[in-house]
């Protein structure tokens, strides 16, 4: 290997998943050190794949003790937007295959906007199914945000092609039949939560845009809703718009 060029040497590294000892030592051996950086970016890599699938397998353990039991269909639950001022609470129930493989999710709140849109084409693609709940900013006025959070989570549950076996739900329990766990940050613990958070916050940022044609100068698709400073500064330019929810502060006083 180490008669390669450096670019040859980069391109070869980059399609190999082991390295022989021989392979190994001769890169060591190499006396140029743009090829120890290869072999060290190379390794750095390997370790960062390693850290993933642990972390992978250890997000696996409910749903694999759940299907050691003979649970075929498992459901994660999580919503997006208790906190924002204005749009809806939106849950999402997602069923996923056993054998899915998506190293490097998390909770959607840590993962860029380009990584969450990729990992949500990926679940699409291999869940079973995916179910959506949506309840509207007047509903969550009604019946305050925690039971409007519940209700959006029971109808995503509802709009599943499939019936659930057992639910994993983040830091919530249902009035149903089926049985069901409550994880605390159960998004950041299991694959099942942390793609439900991951689609509930996409189909709610995807409302949000289409808000911000309906309700312009609030820019809803910037901010989602949440209350920062451009958007406390157009509820006291433009007043509140029948997506804000009057009964969260500051907007009780408008």
């Amino acid at each position: 290997m180490k008669k390669l060029s450096i670019k040859a040497l980069e391109e070869k590294l980059s399609q190999l998943e082991e390295l022989s000892d021989e392979q190994r030592k001769a890169l060591e051996d190499d006396d140029r050190k743009g090829v120890h950086n290869l072999l060290k970016r190379w390794d750095q890599r390997q370790l960062k794949k390693r850290q993933m699938i642990s972390r992978y397998k250890e997000m696996m353990r409910f749903e694999n003790q759940l299907y050691e039991k003979g649970c075929q269909y498992i459901a994660g639950i999580d919503e997006a937007g208790r906190g924002p001022l204005a749009g809806p609470v939106v849950a999402a129930a997602v069923i996923l295959k056993p054998k899915t493989a998506l190293y490097g999710i998390n909770d959607s709140k840590q993962l860029s906007k380009k990584k969450r849109q990729e990992f949500a084409a990926k679940i699409y693609e291999q869940a079973v199914s995916v179910g959506i709940g949506i309840v509207s900013a007047r509903e969550i006025d009604s019946i305050n945000i925690y039971q409007a959070a519940k209700l959006a989570m029971r109808k995503a549950v509802d709009s599943l092609n499939i019936v659930p076996d057992y639910l994993l739900i983040d830091a919530m329990t249902l009035p149903t039949n089926v049985p069901q766990s409550s994880i605390v940050k159960g998004d950041e613990r299991s694959i099942s939560i942390a793609a439900a958070s991951i689609i509930a916050k996409e189909e709610r940022d995807r409302i949000m845009a289409e808000l911000d044609h309906i309700y312009p100068g609030y820019h809803f698709a910037s901010h989602a809703g949440y209350g920062t400073k451009q958007h406390l500064a157009a509820i006291e330019a433009l007043g509140p718009c029948p997506e804000h929810r009057l009964s969260f502060a500051p907007l009780q006083s408008k």
